[in-house]
């Protein structure tokens, strides 16, 4: 009762110091980051390196080796497993360039004392340096999820459309360049679209019609003899092996090789004098029923696109960004902002941020109307309890008071804005919003009850009145605050799997309580008293 007296009796000034807090946490608010969903650790590490598109096999088989080597030394990593390549599916289109290896660490009570999981992030990242590689840390299920829904195996990444891939390749080096030098970047790699290795054929016709033969009776040779051809299938057990028949490896391996391939001469006819039709007589034809490849046309190696991405109906390359900073959407802008200032596009080029960021601003746009729509909801139901717009405005101001607390507690947490936070949000508005009606409530029936008895004929009958119905509040609402704050607790002092995002949805939800349980006791009452006292000698 005194707390509530002395409001009421200074609530200019009260109002006043709600409005200019409110006043100091816009500017909080929106330095706050923002990112799609928070981290959700799932105890194990997946590293995704990633180079040169033209590695052997034998350069990746070292390679992988020696990245596992290292990444075994760390007293914190229990099992690695590393694979390179490609499955025989069409749901895994990984090059032979592109890494994949699982960590498996040891429980955190077996870690080495101070060491986090993001200090081991950066010391794993630090002693995975190799020339032509890029590295790239995340977790098992999260870059399978995002890998599937975006196609970028990192965080951020940066989707290149045109028409041509050699463009489209000089394009992505330039934003590998400008998006190094970005703070919070760990590593960037735009994928080289035409650096993969070709071996090219090109027939010469006039050769083909001179020993008569057709383009596609050279190009059955190539694929059989060097592709191979499966002849039959061999059963051993329950396993199936395919028999494959084509030129061994030391007849294949080089262009000059290639060149002597032989191409049986089968379409060289007698005349009726005779003669072939290319001026060789019936003997010769005997000696010469093969001719090497090379006279038949033209083998050269050339560099074309190792892989072709098409997406709504454009060639497409792709940057992949991994970086340090939890703050995607602060990133973004920032990596946006080095973009245009640094590139010039030529026309008919355009780009997409994609990866987390697309679908931060799925949400972002997708927020633009919830939370108003929820306001609204919650505003309607509001007037048709109370019947009038003026009860309604006073416990609709229990939302910015929520807020406050909310806004302040994440800034305090260092946490971004992410799709649980705003979950605790919108369960915010609705309980600041009951909350709030319960006061107004009492308030309304004292108010009613005091004009009946005929008690309200000055101002100060008006202060009475709030003092007596709104102290007999205090315990229902306190009663029914610390029962949420105290129902947040466990979650609040949660670990593990899921921990995280559970206290993205509480942090807001218990900062948001403390500041509602202090502002609806101070301010509503305030507030009521100035507006009955504004409308009493009207009523009286």
């Amino acid at each position: 009762r005194p707390i509530l007296s002395f409001c009421i009796k200074f609530r200019m000034q009260v109002v006043a110091a709600v409005v200019l807090l409110m006043f100091l946490t816009v500017p909080v608010f929106f330095n706050l980051g923002s990112e799609f969903m928070p981290p959700l650790d799932e105890e194990d590490i997946f590293f995704m390196p990633i180079t040169v598109s033209g590695i052997s096999i034998e350069a990746a088989k070292d390679l992988l080796q020696k990245q596992d080597k290292i990444l075994k030394s760390f007293p914190e990593v229990d099992l690695v497993f590393g694979k390179a390549g490609r499955a025989e599916t069409a749901t895994d289109p990984a090059p032979l360039s592109m890494i994949e290896t699982v960590i498996k660490l040891h429980p955190k009570s077996k870690w080495r004392p101070g060491m986090t999981k993001k200090r081991l992030l950066e010391e794993i990242d630090k002693a995975l340096q190799f020339p032509g590689v890029q590295n790239a840390l995340t977790m098992p299920i999260k870059a399978r999820i995002d890998m599937l829904t975006t196609g970028i195996r990192t965080p951020i990444g940066v989707k290149i459309f045109g028409k041509d891939f050699q463009e489209i390749q000089n394009i992505g080096e330039q934003l590998e360049t400008i998006l190094r030098k970005v703070p919070g970047t760990r590593s960037v790699y735009a994928t080289r679209e035409v650096d993969g290795f070709y071996i090219d054929f090109i027939p010469d016709r006039a050769a083909l019609a001179r020993y008569g033969l057709l383009v596609s009776d050279v190009f059955e040779i190539i694929e059989t003899s060097i592709g191979g051809l499966d002849i039959d299938t061999t059963i051993e057990g329950r396993e199936r092996y395919k028999i494959n028949v084509r030129y061994p490896r030391e007849l294949r391996n080089s262009v000059d090789q290639l060149r002597n391939i032989l191409v049986p001469i089968k379409r060289l006819q007698e005349s009726k004098n005779g003669m072939l039709k290319d001026g060789m007589s019936g003997e010769s034809m005997d000696r010469v029923k093969h001719i090497p490849l090379g006279l038949l046309g033209k083998i050269e190696s050339v560099m074309g696109p190792a892989m072709i991405k098409n997406e709504g109906g454009e060639l497409s390359g792709w940057v992949f960004v991994d970086t340090t900073n939890e703050d995607i959407g602060g990133y973004v802008q920032q990596a946006k902002q080095a973009v245009t200032q640094k590139l010039l596009l030529p026309a008919g080029y355009h780009l997409k941020w994609t990866g987390q960021y697309e679908y931060l601003e799925r949400t972002r746009s997708l927020m633009h109307w919830v939370i108003p729509l929820t306001l609204l909801i919650i505003f309607i139901l509001l007037f048709l309890q109370f019947g009038g717009i003026a009860q309604t405005l006073i416990v609709m101001l229990s939302v910015p008071c929520a807020a406050l607390g909310a806004v302040w507690i994440l800034f305090f947490y260092r946490y971004n804005t992410s799709i649980p936070v705003w979950v605790g949000m919108i369960a915010l508005l609705g309980i600041a919003a009951e909350l709030a009606a319960m006061m107004v409530v009492y308030l309304d029936e004292g108010y009613k009850e005091w004009s009946e008895q005929g008690r309200l004929k000055q101002k100060d009958d008006v202060v009475s009145m709030v003092i007596e119905h709104g102290s007999s509040r205090v315990r229902p609402l306190f009663m029914s605050i610390f029962l949420d704050i105290v129902g947040l607790i466990p979650i609040m002092l949660s670990s593990g799997v899921g921990a995280d995002i559970a206290q993205h949805i509480a942090v807001p939800l218990w900062g948001g309580l403390i500041s509602l349980t202090i502002l609806t006791l101070l301010i509503i009452p305030a507030i009521y008293v100035i507006w009955r006292s504004a409308y009493l000698p009207k009523q009286i």
